[in-house]
């Protein structure tokens, strides 16, 4: 079964909510240097969710993660536990984030490069794996079906020959950080849940320069990479309208 219907203010509250998230990721961007721990990021970013007036998803009963945003480096995947790790450069760290603001939900993730420009295979990762986000919320042209939108995220990651992580898939948001649908990372066109106006998604594809298998870490929360493949992480939460969608999780 779907989230329920959101009410007008409830919509322009998740709007809100995606601008100070998309304000607080930006602003990490700038402050992760090589050095800088992934505790020290995760503090910086419980300090800004705060300024801005917002809760940090992760840490409230809902969830209960350990920190206020997941920092996967490297081979992890997602959810993992920011540790005393320092980053080094060449690192490349996803940022996982959902914050709550009026009672309501967005989240958002990116994938970066320490220290210096991407180049080479790094640069091929992360490329393709924004590519393919941006190309699944190109496909919805008003009501579409989740099988739409995994099938164009699909097909960029394998002009990419990435890695597709299928076990792990994006989901609808809103009053919950995690609701019905299911939004896969591949699909084919016309399967699916059909996604009406006012549904509010979000498609995170997470791809690998590597296997698609995955292994889930002893923390009880991280999942790596099986083959310790490097892996990245983009993500937004988007709202269908009458004619497309509105990224909501974007300044």
């Amino acid at each position: 079964m779907q989230a329920r219907v959101k009410t007008p203010s409830e919509i322009e509250a998740m709007r809100e909510c995606g601008k100070i998230l998309a304000t607080i990721l930006d602003g990490l961007k700038k402050q992760v240097v090589v050095g800088m721990s992934e505790i020290e990021a995760d503090a910086w970013v419980a300090n800004e969710i705060k300024a801005l007036g917002a809760t940090a998803t992760y840490k409230t009963p809902e969830v209960r993660f350990p920190a206020v945003i997941c920092i996967s480096t490297n081979e992890q995947i997602v959810h993992s536990i920011p540790t005393d790790y320092r980053f080094e450069k060449g690192d490349v760290v996803s940022f996982d984030l959902v914050i709550t603001y009026k009672g309501m939900k967005t989240d958002s993730a990116f994938t970066m490069v320490v220290g210096e420009k991407p180049t080479g295979a790094k640069k091929h990762l992360l490329s393709f794996t924004e590519r393919s986000l941006y190309a699944g919320i190109d496909a919805i042209k008003g009501p579409v079906h989740t099988g739409d939108i995994g099938a164009a995220v699909e097909k960029v990651l394998n002009e990419g020959k990435l890695g597709i992580i299928r076990e792990l898939v994006g989901h609808g948001i809103g009053h919950k950080m995690q609701q019905a649908p299911e939004v896969p990372n591949y699909g084919r066109k016309g399967s699916g849940v059909l996604l009406v106006p006012g549904d509010t998604i979000a498609i995170e594809p997470m791809a690998t320069l590597g296997g698609e298998a995955i292994k889930n870490d002893d923390d009880g929360w991280t999942i790596s990479t099986r083959d310790g493949s490097l892996a990245a992480h983009f993500e937004h939460t988007v709202m269908i309208t009458e004619n497309g969608a509105e990224i909501l999780t974007q300044l």
